[in-house]
Order: structure tokens, then C-alpha cells, then sequence
């Protein structure tokens, strides 16, 4: 008989814990169903203080039944009930709407703004790049050809003559028909930068060297062609041929060259933490960086395929390169009350 006892006493313990809490969960269960068919505008005020009170009462009878080993589907069911009242009551409830609105106004440029010191060393290395290949090109023409590839100048080049390159930029008798396919053009365009940027960015891991030697690389080619115009005495047009969507284009180039070189230097120097670890804390950040330069290079590619075909006065290609500038900075830059938040 005293084992039938202690056979039976586990079943009686569970039954009689129920009897004395169930009352709760099944109230605590109906609060977080309305609660998440209609939203905490459904609740009254009663049913909102009676939440919290319920959820604890749960976690409470979780913590004994765990402690007394109870049945293994009463814990199953509490476990699953707590999990989901701490998503319902502490966890982010906000919807899509709310998290990309969030995202756009806070969480990217405070990314951006946190990778400033990064932004300011690949962008001194584009600039390098820059003025190394104008140097060259511009004592040696030859060295034009082993910066720029074929496909990429397009005959513009130091053999092509000022009436070409200057129709290039729009203002020749040929430049109406240049406008033709500029949807395909503006594809092509967002498609090579964001395969360049990506590479950037992913490239970081390896200590960063190779986002600083592609980055490094967008500025030889730009440096190398402007050597070109400005030997034609083009060098104003080019710039405002530039200017309109490079602003935006090499802004998101440095950006995505700092979200991979915060990796990097996470991964070479990663402090009191493991470098798998500080390299995922970094990448966080990153990522978010990377997203948003996604976008920039989609406008970028359209100012490029469609702005610059279609806007053929120089003066304003600069205005219009100015404004992207300081809406750019303006966006990162400016703080916010939510980040002090």
C-alpha cells in the first residue's frame, strides 16, 4: 500500500496545483488572445493592470512546477504560456510600418554616425586614389590606359577630341539621342556599384586591406578621367557631369567601405571580446549601414541614368549635386531627440 502512494501522489500533487492556479492561466490565456487579435486598445483599463499581475502568476507557477517536477505536459504548456505572455507584454509590438519608419529616422543614421571615424579614412583613400592616377595621367596620358578599362571609357580617352568628349557630357549635337535607354543604363549602373559596395563591405572580415584597396581603386578611375577632361579644358563640365549623382554615389562608396573596414579593424583589434564576437557586434552596425546604402546607390543610379542624361545645364547639375550633399549630412548628422533618448 505505501508503494500505491507513491505511485499515486504525483497525479494527486498535479491535479491539485491545477485546481489552485488554473484559474489564472486560463484568465492570463483569454487576455493575451484579445490581446493579440485587437491590440492593447481592446483591453480595458482593468484587464491592462490585470496583465502584468497574471503573467507573473504564471512564471510563478512555472518556477514550482519545475522545482517539484510535475507532469512534463503542465510545464510544456506553462513554458509555452510565459514565452508568449513575455513577447505580448515586454516585446516590441511595433508593426512593419512603425519598424521601417523607425529604421529610416534612428536606427540607419545613428549607424552611419557611429562608423564616422571609418567614413573619414576611406574617404581620404578614395581621395589618394584620386590624386594619384590625375598625377600620372596628367604628366604621362599613357597611363590612362592601364587605369580605365576599355568598356568603362567608352572612347573617352586622351585620343578622343574635344567636340566627343564634350558630347559625352551631354552638350554635344549627339546628346539627344545618348538619352535613349536610359532605364537599361540606370539599371546597369545601380547593379555595378552595389556589386562593388557589397564586395566592400563583405570583404571587410580579411582585416579590412581589401576594402581599402577597392576603395582605393574607385578613385584611380575617377582621378584617371578627370586628368582627361581637364587637359581638353572640360574640366568644369566633367565636374557637373560628376557632380549630380557623385556626390550621393561616392558618399555611399565611403560608407559602404567604413561598414567593412568597422569589421576589420572589430576582427584585428577585438578588444576584451572573442574576435567571432566582436566581429558580429560590428557587423550589426554594419549591416544596417550597408542597408542604406542600397538606397542611396538606387538614387544615386537614377540621378545618373536619367538626372544627368536629362539635366544638361552645368550650373545646375552642381546645384542639384549640392542639395543631395547637404540633405545627405543633413540626414546622418543632425541628432535627434530620439537618440538621446
Amino acid at each position: 500500500m505505501p508503494a500505491q502512494r507513491s505511485v499515486d501522489a504525483p497525479g494527486f500533487s498535479t491535479r491539485r496545483f491545477r485546481e489552485e492556479r488554473e484559474a489564472d492561466w486560463v484568465a492570463f490565456d483569454a487576455l493575451l488572445a484579445k490581446l493579440e487579435k485587437k491590440g492593447a486598445t481592446a483591453l480595458t483599463s482593468d484587464e491592462l493592470l490585470q496583465l502584468p499581475i497574471l503573467y507573473r502568476a504564471t512564471l510563478s507557477s512555472l518556477s514550482i512546477a519545475r522545482a517539484t517536477s510535475l507532469d512534463k505536459a503542465l510545464l510544456d504548456h506553462l513554458e509555452a504560456l510565459s514565452m508568449r505572455g513575455y513577447f505580448l507584454v515586454y516585446g516590441v509590438r511595433e508593426s512593419r510600418a512603425a519598424r521601417l519608419r523607425r529604421f529610416i529616422l534612428y536606427d540607419w543614421p545613428a549607424a552611419v554616425r557611429a562608423v564616422w571615424k571609418e567614413t573619414i579614412v576611406i574617404a581620404l583613400v578614395i581621395l589618394l586614389g584620386a590624386i594619384t592616377s590625375w598625377s600620372l595621367v596628367a604628366s604621362n596620358p599613357e597611363w590612362y590606359y592601364n587605369f580605365v578599362p576599355d568598356e568603362m571609357a567608352g572612347g573617352r580617352d586622351p585620343r578622343a577630341s574635344v567636340e566627343y568628349l564634350r558630347s559625352t557630357l551631354g552638350h554635344g549635337p549627339d546628346a539627344e539621342s545618348e538619352q535613349s535607354g536610359l532605364h537599361v543604363f540606370a539599371t546597369f549602373l545601380f547593379t555595378h556599384n552595389s556589386g562593388v559596395s557589397i564586395m566592400s563591405f563583405a570583404l571587410g572580415f580579411a582585416f579590412g586591406v581589401p576594402t581599402l584597396m577597392l576603395e582605393y581603386y574607385q578613385g584611380i578611375g575617377l582621378g584617371a578621367m578627370l586628368a582627361v577632361f581637364t587637359s581638353k579644358g572640360l574640366g568644369v563640365d566633367f565636374g557637373g557631369w560628376l557632380f549630380i549623382h557623385g556626390t550621393t554615389e561616392l558618399f555611399a562608396a565611403a560608407l559602404s567601405g567604413a561598414a567593412g573596414l568597422r569589421i576589420g579593424t572589430a576582427v584585428l583589434f577585438p578588444g576584451a571580446r572573442g574576435r567571432l564576437q566582436a566581429a558580429a557586434h560590428a557587423g550589426r552596425t554594419a549591416g544596417k549601414v550597408m542597408v542604406g546604402v542600397i538606397a542611396m546607390l538606387l538614387v544615386a543610379g537614377l540621378l545618373e541614368g536619367f538626372g544627368r542624361q536629362l539635366i544638361t545645364d552645368t550650373a545646375m547639375r552642381y546645384g542639384i549635386g549640392t542639395l543631395m550633399i547637404a540633405f545627405w549630412f543633413g540626414y546622418y548628422y543632425i541628432p535627434r531627440r530620439e537618440d538621446a533618448a
